[in-house]
């Protein structure tokens, strides 16, 4: 007589990051950072999808990398940059905005590539009134706290997946014909990294498609002022 099953807990569904994608995001973040440019990344929702082509990104090294969050180690804030290649990084910072990032390379090597700008293709109407104070739609995902607002990111989204479509997360890479041009890949100094990391000489590591209107301006980072403190 056959033994009952034992009974199991609730099972959690991991996505499984897609073969194409996986391959791609095992790499160097300085490597993979330019390939992404003009990949769509899809957030599902039940308000219903948005979609952005992605037009703006900047590589992160981890620990090796003094513009990093990983800089200095592991912490409860940064964990998910610790993950494998495929996870999804989101960090709250000047306690009002989200921004998103894709971890590369194997796990504990807390390496990823920050997503800072691109075109929202589709879900238009649900990122408008995500966004209600952009004054334009090429200004709904220019930047990456915009970015991630578009998508509707949260740190509830920190530690995901990226999975095949219809996954909370997914991203598609340009297919044959739609890659952009190489020639029309800039690189300079990433955005607001001070200190070392900022210095674009030796990390230029911020790359973008030249003539897009959805780049967002560079800013270097600012001065802190004597007396106050940083988070």
């Amino acid at each position: 007589m056959a033994k009952p099953a034992a009974e199991e807990g609730p099972r959690i569904d991991v996505p499984v990051v897609p073969g194409e994608v996986a391959s791609l995001l095992a790499g160097d973040p300085v490597e993979v950072a330019p390939r992404l440019l003009g990949a769509t990344l899809t957030a599902h929702s039940p308000q219903g999808d948005v979609a952005v082509r992605l037009t703006e990104v900047e590589a992160y090294r981890g620990e090796a990398d003094p513009g990093s969050h990983a800089y200095h180690g592991r912490t409860a804030r940064n964990a998910s940059m610790f993950e494998a290649a495929g996870a999804i990084y989101v960090y709250f910072t000047y306690g009002m905005h989200h921004c998103a990032n894709i971890v590369c390379g194997p796990a504990g090597s807390s390496r990823a590539v920050l997503l800072r700008g691109g075109e929202v293709t589709a879900g238009l109407e649900l990122a408008r009134r995500r966004r209600p104070a952009a004054r334009s739609d090429r200004d709904l995902a220019r930047g990456p706290a915009r970015l991630c607002q578009a998508l509707g990111l949260t740190r509830d989204d920190d530690g995901l997946r990226l999975g095949p479509p219809g996954s909370r997360i997914a991203l598609e890479l340009p297919g044959a014909g739609r890659a952009p041009d190489p020639a029309s890949i800039r690189t300079g100094p990433r955005t607001g990294v001070s200190g070392p990391g900022g210095d674009g000489t030796v990390y230029p590591w911020r790359f973008w498609l030249d003539g897009e209107p959805t780049v967002s301006p560079y800013k270097p980072a600012r001065p802190r002022r004597r007396g106050r403190t940083g988070s």
